[in-house]
């Protein structure tokens, strides 16, 4: 092999990485990796680490939403740190038993919204919020009757149908940091369920993912969810018999787009 082949050789579809986080096009040093792909691959690999242990602050997020005039409540999990979090899974999926009293005697209510650290504290304290805030705005418009946000470190998805069997809720919502991926160490999940009980599965949730300014920003997000929820509500159903129908051109496609 010439020496001149053991040179780094740029990748031909270098000029798609301005489309996309994802890692293509790296390139290659003779059969191997560049140095820089390699560095960076590991930085990735740190930040998604310290995302999972990343320690979670309710206030961040309880405060923009009390500005915006929307009431927020903390509850807890019997879970007791961010390790117990990882190691036990069902003790996430359930209230501890004094938050559990609090929500006992409440009014019923539409839609109940939860919100938790998850896996990336991040998620939720960069986005939950700015997702939250216009989504409840143009439900209340629509007629619906929103309970206060309900703020819970340390919870996993299904403790929502808890909740919203308490409250006898239509609707549970939930937000909170998903596992974080290698580049993607803030992305927020949504999952929502109709008609919420413990006898609830996966299957009977819907969910939109990615939410982050790089993925599908908060903002559109929130309009994508409470069109998910309206249709939801017209339709009686949700999971997998609910389909998302909305046009593209609804949430951020020019008018140009439609033409020819």
């Amino acid at each position: 092999m010439k020496p001149s082949e053991f040179l780094s050789t740029p990748d031909p579809w270098a000029h798609l990485r301005r489309f996309t986080a994802a890692r293509i096009a790296i390139g290659r040093t003779g059969g191997s990796q560049t140095t820089p792909t390699i560095l960076d691959f590991r930085l990735s690999h740190a930040r998604a680490r310290d995302a999972v242990h990343a320690a979670f602050d309710p206030a961040v997020v309880s405060g923009p939403l009390n500005d915006a005039g929307i009431p927020t409540e903390t509850l807890a999990t019997p879970v007791h740190d961010r390790r117990e979090y990882l190691l036990r899974p069902d003790l996430g999926r359930r209230l501890d038993e004094g938050s559990a009293a609090k929500l006992a005697g409440r009014e019923a209510t539409d839609l109940v919204i939860i919100i938790s650290d998850g896996l990336a504290a991040a998620a939720a304290e960069r986005h939950a919020a700015a997702t939250v805030v216009p989504l409840v705005l143009e439900l209340q418009e629509a007629g619906w009757a929103i309970s206060p946000v309900f703020i819970i470190p340390l919870a996993r998805v299904k403790v929502q149908d808890e909740i919203g069997a308490a409250l006898n809720a239509r609707f549970s919502l939930m937000l909170l940091g998903e596992r974080p991926g290698l580049g993607t160490p803030d992305s927020l999940g949504a999952y929502f369920t109709a008609d919420p009980s413990p006898a609830c599965t996966d299957a009977e949730r819907n969910c939109v993912s990615n939410i982050r300014p790089e993925g599908l920003p908060p903002a559109e997000a929130a309009a994508k969810l409470a069109w998910l929820l309206k249709e939801s509500r017209r339709l009686g159903l949700s999971g997998v018999h609910l389909k998302d129908n909305q046009p593209v051109i609804a949430l951020n496609a020019p008018p140009e787009s439609l033409e020819n």
